[in-house]
């Protein structure tokens, strides 16, 4: 049964950790509610110090080197005291890795480059009982004795290696191209396992192709002769390949047009799952963009990605090598519950009806392989430690189904053991999995509930619930003992994301950290520690370490952020939660509010857009929208209200908010909209005449897409890098929402703004990067052309002519803004 929590859960928003960590206590709130918002209303403190200097353009967009240089990518040394993180260089994009001690704390120093081969192991493998560890450093591996401290460099040369893993008799295996080989680390003895290649198998000797070969051979013995020695060459060098133990094992053959997705080796070394498919382009000749600031003053061809427009099915194909009797077998899909199903049937028949045609359903095979989406870098193929179990996790091609199946080795043939069906599609996020170390019981993440959470599962049986609520887990981190699985989660409130442990034997749930904002976390290499990553709305994030154990207090190691940043006056937004209109949920938000808003006439406001569409910026921690927040604070020290919403798509709320999206991105998002600036007119004091909205990427999109369509909404409106067509984006992202063009054109035609633009009745800015290889520029081009045509007059263009989807140089940030806040000024009273 899953059990509550040890300690209560405090909603405690601090602007610095030292003021975090004075006042953890267990039974403490700090929740606070404004009279004029509604509750659950959660306020952060106020910016850690503050000056009565003015926000200014030129300092918020200059080179964020003037915040200071936060840590990056934090990870433990092998000694679980020792704490290493990357650090950009001063004015550089070069990073250094960095050193310092969980014990002594402090920003460290660099790391000399000469220890490089020690420091840089983040991405390394233990053996069975953690006596020794090995990485790769390079391109070479190495590994070291955890008992004597000794280090070995196994490997010196320029050779692919990737994957390193221990066997369970103590080799070191690795891969290499399509090759893996295993090392004996007392030894150094190297020495091919398996191999396999896409090209007919070698033949002892060719039949006669036509009827001069045969012919020759009749008429000609030296022809004859010459032949029958290569067959007798052939039979030897097989003889001694199968007689001598010495010699490499031989290949296993697969078809000359394919090549390798995965390769996974058992860890008792005697099979190997592979995974392959057609070795087809994945862009067309014609995917380019032009660059027109090159460093030869010529005009440069860049290549680009393919559309979604242009995506072509595929499928994988499942392989099982047996390494002991040099056997393969194909793993088909026929087994996966709805391998076959017309999942898009109703889908089709719309888009059928709606030219005037009809559909059928079809029961085909559907294209399936394994999940290699973005957000997840696991392998989606995982061995047991015991070698004697593997499971894969396949999704379909149309984003409808996920699979967990398991491989019977003696029928050659997958066994489902989870499906997981969304008639919108399959989060790309939550996927991680596993076994446990010591039973052959799975682990996995799942959002059947409509809300991501932990399952366990032994083969065969059914799957049992770790976690369960309305709220999001993730970032699991198993337990040597099998005793507990850490994990990251927004329990107590959507914006908050503590660190937590879930009990497997009796299903309690522990809160290992009460900081408030949007942490992460490492647990060290022998359990005992966190290295936690921690901001808030105010200030950036820096190191700390703390106890892994309950009511353990945070200390903090780093301090990186300049004393400029920290002296400026700040803006602290609140999160509110905003009522909807269209849902039972509501819009979570942060709303900035000048000290005095009450006070004097109504104001005018901003709503900002963030981008991604599935991203979380109403959190309580640092936001990657930086620059936006000191934006939001130089507009607020002006008198503007600010509100940025985490509208529907966004992460962080679960399934249904998500896919409320999908075959209509643009519309909830806009109702939405509608229902933040009247929170803003009934709550805020704010003119519902005198608002503006902007933003990035997708909320480029979206400010497209609400003045397009509900143009009395906002008075102007930016539209930054935009989105105008969805069938000029890539595919991973967009088919899950839309599906592709050729199955779901009314998708796309209701969600592309280019079929809207005729609604434009209020002042546009368009911003636009050049050399923008996410979205293009044509975006941009052809909406522009579509506006000239609908002879519209009320919009901007501004061009950026070297710069790619997230802006390189502080000047063109500046004139960026510059031109957004002249937007606002002038439409604005």
């Amino acid at each position: 049964m899953l059990k509550s929590p040890k300690t209560l859960l405090v909603l405690t928003i601090c602007a610095g950790l030292s003021a975090c960590a004075a006042t953890q206590t267990p039974q403490s709130s700090a929740t606070q509610e404004t009279a004029s918002a509604p509750k659950k209303t959660v306020e952060a403190a106020k910016p850690h110090s503050a000056s009565g200097d003015t926000i200014t353009l030129e300092q918020i967009m200059a080179d964020p080197d003037w915040l200071g240089r936060q840590p990056e990518s934090p990870y433990w040394g092998l000694d679980s005291v020792t704490v290493r993180y990357q650090r950009k260089q001063q004015g550089s994009e070069v990073r250094n890795i960095w050193q310092t001690s969980a014990a002594e704390g402090g920003n460290g120093s660099p790391v000399d480059l000469a220890e490089y081969h020690l420091a840089d192991n983040e991405q390394r493998v233990f053996n069975q009982d953690y006596s020794k560890v090995a990485w790769l450093f390079e391109g070479n591996l190495y590994v070291k004795d955890m008992t004597s401290g000794k280090v070995m460099q196994l490997t010196r040369s320029d050779q692919s290696k990737k994957h390193p893993m221990f066997l369970l008799d103590g080799r070191l295996a690795y891969q290499s191209n399509n090759s893996i080989h295993v090392i004996d680390p007392d030894s150094g003895l190297s020495r091919q396992l398996v191999s396999w290649k896409f090209s007919e198998a070698p033949k002892a000797l060719e039949e006669p192709d036509d009827y001069l070969a045969k012919k020759q051979l009749e008429l000609i013995k030296y022809v004859g002769k010459k032949r029958q020695e290569r067959k007798h060459q052939f039979d030897k060098k097989q003889s001694l390949k199968a007689g001598n133990a010495t010699m490499v094992p031989e290949p296993f053959y697969f078809d000359p047009d394919y090549e390798t997705v995965q390769a996974s080796l058992s860890p008792d070394g005697q099979r190997l799952i592979l995974a392959i498919q057609e070795d087809v382009p994945q862009r067309d000749d014609d995917d380019i963009m032009p660059n027109y600031i090159g460093e030869d003053g010529r005009i440069k061809t860049e290549s680009v990605r393919r559309m979604v427009v242009d995506a072509k099915p595929h499928s994988q194909e499942l392989w099982l090598l047996d390494l002991q009797n040099h056997s393969q077998a194909k793993l088909g899909y026929e087994s996966l519950p709805g391998y076959n199903e017309d999942v898009l049937a109703e889908v089709k028949r719309e888009n059928a009806e709606a030219k005037g045609e009809s559909y059928t359903t079809n029961r085909l095979p559907r294209d399936i392989g394994l999940i290699t989406d973005w957000y997840w870098t696991q392998s989606a193929i995982n061995w047991h430690s015991n070698g004697q179990q593997v499971a894969v996790m396949l999704k379909a091609w149309d984003n409808k189904d996920r699979w967990i199946a398991t491989v019977d080795f003696d029928d050659n043939r997958l066994v489902s053991e989870h499906r997981l069906h969304d008639d919108a599609w399959i989060n790309y996020k939550f996927n991680s999995f596993g076994w446990l170390n010591n039973s052959e019981t799975l682990y996995f993440l799942s959002e059947q509930s409509g809300y991501a959470h932990l399952y366990t599962k032994t083969p065969g049986a059914k799957e049992l619930a770790i976690t369960y609520g309305d709220y999001e887990v993730d970032d699991l981190t198993l337990t040597r003992d099998d005793s507990h699985i850490y994990f990251r989660a927004n329990i107590k409130h959507p914006g908050i994301y503590e660190i937590y442990r879930v009990n497997l034997r009796d299903g309690e749930i522990e809160a290992m950290t009460d900081m408030g904002g949007n942490n992460q976390y490492v647990l060290s290499p022998d359990e005992t520690q966190l290295l936690l990553t921690h901001g808030t709305v105010t200030m950036p994030e820096e190191l700390y370490v703390q106890k892994a154990e309950i009511g353990a207090r945070p200390v903090k190691l780093t301090d990186t952020v300049s004393e400029a940043f920290k002296s400026m006056p700040w803006s602290a937004p609140k999160i509110v939660p905003v009522p909807s209109s269209h849902t039972d949920k509501p819009i979570y938000s942060k709303v900035y509010l000048p000290e005095d808003y009450q006070a004097g006439e109504p104001r005018k406001a901003v709503v900002f857009n963030h981008g991604a569409g599935y991203l979380q910026n109403s959190h309580l921690g640092w936001s990657g929208y930086f620059r936006e927040f000191m934006f939001h604070s130089m507009l607020v020290q002006q008198g503007y209200v600010v509100m940025d919403m985490d509208y529907r798509a966004s992460q962080g709320y679960g399934r249904d908010w998500r896919t409320a999206i999908y075959r209509q991105m643009g519309t909830p998002e806009t109702q939405d909209l509608q229902d933040g600036v009247k929170w803003l007119t009934q709550n805020a004091n704010v003119d519902g005449n005198e608002i503006c909205t902007y933003g990035g990427s997708y909320g480029g999109f979206m400010t497209f897409m609400a003045l397009f369509t509900a143009p009395d909404l906002f008075q102007c409106g930016a539209a930054l890098r935009p989105v105008t067509d969805w069938a000029y984006y890539n595919r991973p992202y967009t088919s899950n929402i839309l599906n592709t063009p050729n199955v779901d054109e009314l998708a796309y035609t209701r969600s592309s703004p280019i079929y809207y633009a005729e609604g434009l009745q209020k002042p546009l800015l368009i911003n636009a990067p050049m050399v923008d290889n996410n979205v293009f520029f044509v975006d941009v081009v052809r909406l522009v052309q579509r506006l000239i045509e609908l002879e519209k007059t009320d919009f901007e263009t501004a061009i950026y002519p070297v710069e790619p989807h997230g802006f390189r140089q502080p000047s063109s940030w500046l004139d960026e803004y510059r031109r957004i806040y002249k937007l606002f000024e002038e439409n604005l009273n």
